[in-house]
């Protein structure tokens, strides 16, 4: 056997190893589509196989341009990121108030002092905000995705959250142990990844990571105190069956778990943290002083997409974010930033294709407030999730770097990191493999056990979360509502 012959039959057994792998990881996953496509393009490289075994009239010259072009296209696919110009990270000047916010927002009540004072000086917020206002709101029992045992879960959950929230703050031990930064920022990471999280950093908290005054519950209108010169943040992973399913209702039910989840752990971490003499606080679901995902950011654990969220390595969106911060000696990490993702997002633009609010820009980064980012029309995005009664999540569901933590995913996350020109190249096989605009899949088969009616006398069987079987079917332009300024 000649190179040429040598050089496509290995090329054919490359392909065939990676389509097994992906077809065999697909069905694992879930994703059975996906599954069959692998292994209806396995004989490929079956063919290419045989042209390398075959003897047939101009075997060299076929075998010999065949195999010469496939190395040619994988040499420019995997030129090394470090022959291209990193972009250079920037980053945010100012402090954000956090009564600007939706969900500080959404806590204003029609009539009163607070509400007419907030759209006084912000007018420009009124119209907009009056969509949301119009919708039956989250975990209604009129929303498009009302589930009776889904939403109770996810009421269960943010039960306890809320009951949480007396404790972010612990008590300060009067006797400190002395312990030296570096075995103590290890000990806490070693001990997060032990009891549940995905990843954990650590950053020294700059002035940007904190809001200037609280938007929330009592916290309203109070100056926030930037007093802790550590953040430590983590993540909790979504499970990717029940995120795939967005927007119904499986969605809000996991996020709520999450939520509680990373709020657990952050009050447990603040709790020992305070223990050891030093202060601390948890930053959980309904009382932040921080941007959490920024702190994360700076934390090394991810960089901040077209969605608004935080992205990171292992996952993508299909996580939770926790922080707590503290005045405890701590060895913060260093910050590598990866323009990667960023580069990736602005090539892939899948979540914006299919959100159903057309909430997220197609357009490339914008300068906004110092930094070229991207800014989603939030005020969009709310009032859906209002309308259909969860916290939707389709952009999370159909994100490239949401799939599973496995070898095929996790070999594509590898090579987008490293190898800018397979980015583009891999959007496009994973609009092959699961669809541009992929259909939600079903909830969890143990979700539809009831059949309930909704406050207005409707029959609302769960098999209703089927229909319509296109998210943009439930577009907010259905209702009469006038659309937001983009």
């Amino acid at each position: 056997m000649n190179i040429p012959e040598g050089l496509v039959t290995v090329e054919g057994l490359a392909v065939m190893a990676l389509l097994t792998l992906m077809g065999i990881g697909s069905y694992i996953e879930k994703e059975p589509t996906a599954g069959r496509k692998a292994m209806m393009l396995l004989p490929v490289s079956f063919v290419l196989v045989l042209l390398g075994y075959w003897d047939y009239p101009g075997k060299i010259w076929v075998t010999g341009i065949i195999g010469l072009s496939i190395l040619v296209f994988g040499i420019y696919l995997f030129v090394p990121a470090f022959l291209f110009r990193k972009k250079k990270e920037a980053f945010p000047k100012g402090r954000i108030d956090e009564r600007t916010v939706m969900f500080s927002r959404k806590e204003l009540k029609p009539g009163s002092d607070r509400f007419k004072k907030y759209y006084a000086e912000h007018p420009e917020h009124f119209r907009k905000d009056e969509q949301f206002r119009q919708q039956p709101g989250l975990l209604s029992k009129d929303a498009v995705f009302y589930n009776s045992l889904a939403f109770v879960a996810a009421e269960a959950n943010f039960f306890i959250v809320d009951a949480l929230q007396d404790r972010i703050e612990p008590p300060v031990s009067l006797e400190k142990q002395i312990i030296e930064p570096e075995e103590a920022a290890d000990f806490v990471k070693n001990w997060l990844l032990k009891i549940g999280v995905k990843s954990v950093g650590i950053t020294l908290m700059r002035d940007y990571h904190w809001y200037t005054v609280g938007g929330r519950g009592e916290r309203y209108g109070k100056p926030v105190l930037p007093r802790h010169r550590y953040g430590i943040a983590f993540t909790v992973e979504m499970d990717e069956e029940m995120v795939k399913a967005a927007p119904r209702s499986s969605i809000i039910m996991e996020s709520a778990q999450r939520y509680l989840q990373a709020g657990t752990i952050a009050v447990q971490l603040a709790k020992l943290i305070a223990s050891l003499g030093y202060e601390a606080r948890a930053h959980i679901d309904g009382n932040y002083q921080v941007v959490a995902p920024l702190v994360a950011r700076d934390a090394n654990l991810g960089e901040i997409g077209r969605m608004g969220l935080l992205m990171t390595p292992e996952l993508g969106p299909r996580v939770r974010v926790g922080v707590v911060t503290t005045n405890m000696p701590l060895v913060p990490d260093k910050r590598i930033y990866d323009d990667s993702m960023e580069d990736f997002c602005g090539k892939c633009m899948k979540c914006a294709e299919n959100c159903p609010s057309s909430a997220i820009p197609f357009e490339k980064q914008t300068k906004i407030d110092t930094v070229r980012r991207w800014q989603i029309d939030s005020e969009a995005c709310y009032s859906y999730w209002c309308k259909v009664g969860t916290d939707c999540g389709r952009c999370m569901s159909v994100c490239p770097y949401s799939h599973a933590d496995n070898l095929m995913h996790n070999m594509v996350r590898w090579a987008i990191k490293m190898f800018p020109n397979f980015r583009w190249w891999a959007v496009r096989m994973d609009d092959l493999f699961y669809g541009r605009k992929p259909a939600p899949q079903k909830i969890p088969g143990w979700l539809k056990v009831i059949t309930q009616v909704n406050s207005k006398g409707k029959q609302a069987d769960i098999s209703n979360q089927d229909k319509p079987e296109k998210c943009s079917d439930l577009s907010i332009k259905d209702q009469n509502i006038e659309q937001p300024e983009r």
